[in-house]
């Protein structure tokens, strides 16, 4: 897959596409029924599947106060998108300059004139140009008259509800993980470095990997969870605790892992992800240390019985 900032950097050779557009915030079942209609009708009529996204959610610029927290970071979008199939990712800068830009513009010259798009596969609530003023009816027409195909993916809905970003950021901060993992089509994961910390897991006997705060993937609401933790290839039955572990000493919000019955496991300065499984218990501060070690002894037991 090749990922571009700029039309510039286009492949001269590039020949005709099939293009959706979108956020791609989440890259859930909604989501989905895009890039897999994207490369179903770039099979058929011998195109590139491409996707158009942005570098940034477009309130960053628009209306900052109402940006709202990514669900998956770049790394992770580029790494599903090429996981699905995907050949060309023009992931733009979300500028004033594209802010600005005409809805007829942005059609002719970014779809047609750069990525000479055949097919065009958008959502049926999708909005264009700057103050949104392109529609659904606006590219059928545009596509008529500039000789490309549109088609159009109808809401994707599970339990009465429509799959969207905003639905299942909201879940995971209830800490409905599983609920979360149906409407993504996977687990919802978190990605980054595992960095030192204070290593008071290790002083109790329950030594857990802290992941750097930079790391990709929201996080869900403070509690434990049942999870899976991917290192060097390998996957590993894990208790993940998202907190401030204010039993000890209360700490900026983090991702700490624990993996269950593996010693001598070496995870510093390692890329890691972990995937959030089910929700075991909300986080809580306890009294000392016996009765830390006690509920942590039940969670491990629940968490056994749940991944086994």
């Amino acid at each position: 897959m090749i990922t571009i900032a700029s039309l510039a950097d286009l492949p001269t050779e590039l020949g005709p596409t099939a293009v959706t557009i979108g956020k791609f915030d989440g890259i859930h079942l909604g989501h989905q029924q895009l890039i897999f209609e994207t490369i179903e009708s770039a099979e058929e009529h011998s195109l590139v599947p491409t996707v158009i996204t942005f570098d940034r959610h477009p309130f960053s610029l628009l209306d900052p106060d109402a940006e709202p927290a990514p669900l998956i970071g770049q790394r992770q979008k580029h790494f599903l998108l090429q996981e699905a199939g995907i050949e060309i990712v023009l992931n733009m800068p979300f500028d004033d300059q594209l802010a600005s830009l005409s809805a007829k513009d942005f059609i002719s010259r970014i779809l047609v004139e750069s990525l000479h798009a055949k097919v065009v596969v958008v959502g049926e609530g999708f909005r264009f140009g700057a103050n949104q003023q392109g529609d659904v009816n606006l590219l059928r027409e545009l596509g008529k008259e500039l000789g490309f195909v549109v088609r159009v993916i109808p809401h994707f809905e599970i339990d009465g509800g429509v799959v969207s970003t905003s639905r299942i950021r909201n879940l995971l901060l209830e800490g409905n993980v599983s609920l979360a993992a149906k409407l993504l089509g996977r687990f919802h994961s978190t990605t980054g470095l595992i960095e030192h910390g204070l290593k008071i897991g290790r002083e109790i006997g329950f030594p857990t990997a802290n992941m750097a705060r930079d790391a990709e993937g929201f996080l869900p609401k403070d509690a434990v969870y049942a999870g899976w933790l991917y290192a060097d290839g390998e996957r590993y039955m894990t208790a993940l605790s998202v907190g401030i572990n204010e039993t000890f000493t209360a700490v900026p919000r983090l991702l700490e892992a624990h993996v269950l019955d593996v010693t001598g496991l070496d995870l510093y300065d390692k890329l890691i992800t972990v995937e959030y499984v089910e929700f075991i218990r909300d986080a809580a501060k306890f009294n000392g240390v016996e009765d830390l070690v006690a509920e942590i002894n039940r969670d491990l037991d629940k968490i056994r019985a749940i991944l086994r």
